[in-house]
């Protein structure tokens, strides 16, 4: 009776959508074990016959189609044992559902959607999506006007098991669909926003949530990138710039970098438990004083809260609230640490505290003194 009641909330069109969320697996809040970051997808938003939208002179189709394929080059080149993925190299009109088909077929560990804004002429700035609800208007029409990609297809009622982009109640349903990477995504996203505002001084608009299609469809951390609005003047200039897109590839690409190192150190930190555990169950194997790292190199976690321009004042509020502040220059920035050990589990309560009034805080790990590249 409780689930004809529920069920019954809905259009019957949306109720295969609903069931979903009743099948194990299907979660409402972020949380997955994690390996290494092997595989990675990138997406360049729209092609072919779907232009997305456009400016003055820009169309949003090639704009990020070339950042898309610089960010991949980076990462090519500075990680090779990374394979790249993409789901579009020229242009081509790809189906949403088969976007996040190439990635779940290629075992993504990180699904990077890029795109590009519109807006009233005035509106500016840069964000990024995670796979959410709509918290504000604005998040809506954007996510509307991304999933409207799905008219070019033909049934796509069928193939989006009734989803219909004109109709507000498919994004209740589609929002409440969490997936179980939703911490991960968050993590991702708010690196990107972190590089876009502090390294390249665009306008913040924000990490945000919003139903996506093609981030709900896939199986592994996923964000949507809004690089900025083709409808603002400025903004188009710069992003059909070769200046402009180089520097937006390489923001990502600092981010994926930062990402990598800290979900990479998870992985290891998890590998080295189950060491310790299998250890601590055979008596003749005596059990590690401090994690190490295979090599026998010391690893140490610090919480970093801030990476600025020029050195924080002694009455700043950082150094209020975290006494033992430790500051490291690295060329042009300084960046700041608020705790620092050697143990794993007590970083990550540390980082959850410090998460309270530094929501943009994160995990950094050192090997000998030396953060990991």
């Amino acid at each position: 009776m409780l689930l004809h009641r529920w069920v019954s909330f809905f259009p019957c069109r949306l109720w295969p959508l609903a069931l979903l969320l009743l099948v194990p697996g299907i979660s409402l809040a972020g949380g997955a074990e994690e390996g290494e970051l092997r595989v990675v997808v990138i997406d360049p938003g729209h092609g072919g016959k779907d232009p997305g939208t456009h400016g003055r002179v820009a169309k949003e189709k090639d704009v990020v189609l070339s950042v898309g394929l610089k960010l991949g080059k980076l990462i090519e080149e500075n990680f090779p044992k990374v394979k790249v993925v993409y789901t579009r190299k020229t242009d081509v009109f790809i189906e949403l559902n088969r976007r996040a088909e190439i990635a779940n077929e290629a075992k993504a560990d990180l699904f990077i959607s890029i795109h590009a804004n519109s807006a009233p002429s005035h509106v500016r700035g840069a964000e990024t999506f995670v796979m959410g609800l709509h918290t504000t208007k604005s998040n809506f029409e954007v996510a509307q006007r991304e999933n409207a990609v799905i008219t070019y297809e033909s049934d796509y009622t069928r193939k989006y098991e009734g989803y219909d982009p004109h109709s507000p109640e498919s994004f209740i349903i589609f929002s409440l669909i969490q997936n179980v990477f939703l911490n991960q995504s968050l993590e991702f996203a708010s690196a990107v926003q972190r590089q876009f505002t502090d390294v390249l001084l665009r306008h913040d608009r924000g990490v945000k949530q919003a139903g996506f299609l093609v981030l709900y469809k896939s199986s592994m951390p996923s964000v949507l990138i809004e690089l900025g609005f083709l409808t603002h003047r400025q903004e188009e200039k710069f992003l059909v710039s070769k200046e402009g897109q180089d520097k937006m590839a390489r923001a990502i690409f600092t981010a994926f970098s930062d990402y990598k190192k800290v979900r990479d150190a998870r992985a290891a930190a998890h590998k080295a438990r189950e060491k310790a555990k299998a250890e601590e169950a055979a008596p003749s194997k005596p059990e590690p004083s401090k994690p190490a790292a295979k090599d026998g190199r010391r690893i140490e976690f610090r919480v970093q809260v801030a990476t600025i321009r020029h050195p924080l004042g002694k009455g700043h509020r950082l150094r209020r609230e975290f006494p033992r502040l430790l500051e490291e220059k690295d060329g042009p920035s300084y960046r700041y640490y608020s705790h620092r050990t050697a143990s794993f589990d007590e970083a990550q309560r540390m980082l959850q505290q410090v998460q309270k009034t530094c929501p943009d805080a994160f995990l950094v790990v050192f090997e000998d003194g030396v953060r990991r590249k």
